[in-house]
C-alpha cells in the first residue's frame, strides 16, 4: 500500500506535535507548517519541532499559513491525501488585547487553506474548532446539533466563522470536511498560557495562583493523547453529502454538504478546585490561591456530549484528570528541572 501524506498545520504547537508523533508512528508521511510565533515560548516550539525532525518521514516549513501562496505551494508540491488544520492564534483573553492577529491567522489563514484544497482536493480535511464556539449556550452537555450563535470572545467568533467558511467550500466544491470542537486539552508539552502550566509553575515556585470566578469553574478536561486518538480515527470517518438531504438523528452532518462538526471531550465536568487538588497531589505542595472574579470572554462551564464521536469511531476519551495531571507534572519537572519539595530540602 502506498504511503499516505498528511499535511498538518501548526505542527510545532502543543496538539500538532503530539498528532505528528502519532501519525509518523502509524506510517504516514507528514508535511508540517508552523511559523513559530512568539505568542508563547519559541524555544518550546523549537524543541518540539526538533523531536519531529528526527523522523525521516517528517518535512517542515516554517512559514505563516496566511502568507499568500504558501499553502497553495505546499498543496501543489505534496498533494496531501489528508489535511489536519491546527494552526491558529489561540487564547480567549489575548483576543481582547490583539484581535487582528486572530483575523489574520484564523480567518485569512483558513481561507488560504480552503483555496489550496479547492485547487488540489484532499480525501478529507479536519479543521480544529473549539468548545468556545458554544458561547452563551447554557444547556449541557453541549451537543453538535445545538445552535451556536452567541460566541463570547473574538477568538471563538473567528473559529465559528471558520466552520461556516469550510461549510461553504464543502458545499460548493464537494470537499469533505470535519470540524472538531475540542474541550480544554492538557498534557505534556502543553502551552505556558494554559492553567495547568501556570498553576504547576507557580505551585512549584512557591507563588500564589489566580483562581477565577472564585473557583466556581467547571471544565471538560481532555488529555492530549485522547484527543490525538480521536483525530486519528476521524481521518477515516469521511463525511458524505446526503443524497436525499436527510440526516440521521443526532448527526451534525450538513444536509447540503459533506461537512460535519464533532465534539472531542471526556464527557464529564471537573471543578477547577478538583483540578487544583490534582496538581497539589502531583507536586506535593499546597497552592496559595488568589480568588478572583471571572474574566471577560470566559464561560463558567464546558461539558461535551461526545456520543457522535463514539458513533463514528467507536472511541471515547477516558484518561482521568489525576492521571493526566501527574503525567504533565512529571514532564514539567524533567523539562525545566523543577524539583519536588523533598528534593529541595535534601
Amino acid at each position: 500500500m502506498a504511503q499516505k501524506t498528511i499535511l498538518v498545520t501548526g505542527c510545532s504547537g502543543f496538539i500538532g506535535y503530539h498528532l505528528c508523533l502519532r501519525l509518523l508512528a502509524d506510517g504516514f508521511r507528514v508535511v508540517g507548517i508552523d511559523n513559530l510565533s512568539d505568542y508563547y515560548s519559541v524555544q518550546l516550539k523549537r524543541d518540539r519541532q526538533a523531536m519531529l525532525e528526527k523522523h525521516p518521514d517528517f518535512t517542515v516549513v516554517n512559514r505563516s499559513i496566511e502568507e499568500a501562496g504558501v499553502m497553495m505551494g505546499l498543496f501543489a508540491e505534496h498533494r496531501p491525501d489528508y489535511v489536519v488544520h491546527l494552526a491558529a492564534q489561540a487564547g480567549v483573553r489575548y483576543s481582547i488585547e490583539n484581535p487582528r492577529s486572530y483575523l489574520d491567522s484564523n480567518i485569512a489563514g483558513t481561507f488560504e487553506i480552503l483555496e489550496a484544497a479547492r485547487a488540489y482536493p484532499p480525501r478529507h480535511m479536519l479543521l480544529a474548532s473549539t468548545s468556545s464556539a458554544y458561547g452563551a449556550n447554557t444547556k449541557m452537555p453541549y451537543k453538535e446539533t445545538q445552535k451556536a450563535d452567541h460566541q463570547m470572545s473574538f477568538y471563538a467568533a473567528t473559529k465559528k466563522a471558520c466552520e461556516n467558511m469550510a461549510h461553504s467550500y464543502a458545499h460548493l466544491f464537494d470537499l469533505p470536511v470535519t470540524m472538531f470542537r475540542f474541550f480544554t486539552v492538557y498534557g505534556p508539552w502543553g502551552r505556558p498560557d494554559m492553567a495547568l502550566f501556570k498553576f504547576t509553575k507557580a505551585i512549584l515556585g512557591g507563588e500564589p495562583i489566580d483562581v477565577y470566578n472564585y473557583g466556581d469553574m467547571k471544565r471538560d478536561f481532555t488529555y492530549v493523547t485522547d484527543l490525538v486518538q480521536a483525530i486519528r480515527l476521524l481521518l477515516d470517518a469521511v463525511p458524505k453529502r446526503p443524497a436525499d438531504g436527510v440526516v440521521p438523528d443526532g448527526d451534525s452532518l450538513s444536509p447540503v454538504a459533506p461537512h460535519r462538526v464533532v465534539n472531542i471531550g471526556n464527557s464529564e465536568t471537573v471543578r477547577l478546585t478538583a483540578f487544583i487538588e490534582a496538581i497539589e497531589s502531583a507536586t506535593g505542595r499546597k497552592a496559595e490561591q488568589n480568588l478572583m472574579p471571572i474574566q471577560a470572554g470566559d464561560v463558567p462551564a464546558t461539558w461535551a456530549d461526545a456520543s457522535l464521536l463514539q458513533t463514528l469511531t467507536g472511541y471515547k476519551p477516558k484518561t482521568a484528570v489525576a492521571e493526566g495531571v501527574a503525567q504533565f507534572v512529571s514532564w514539567y519537572r524533567e523539562y525545566y528541572g523543577a524539583a519536588l519539595p523533598s528534593e529541595t530540602c535534601s
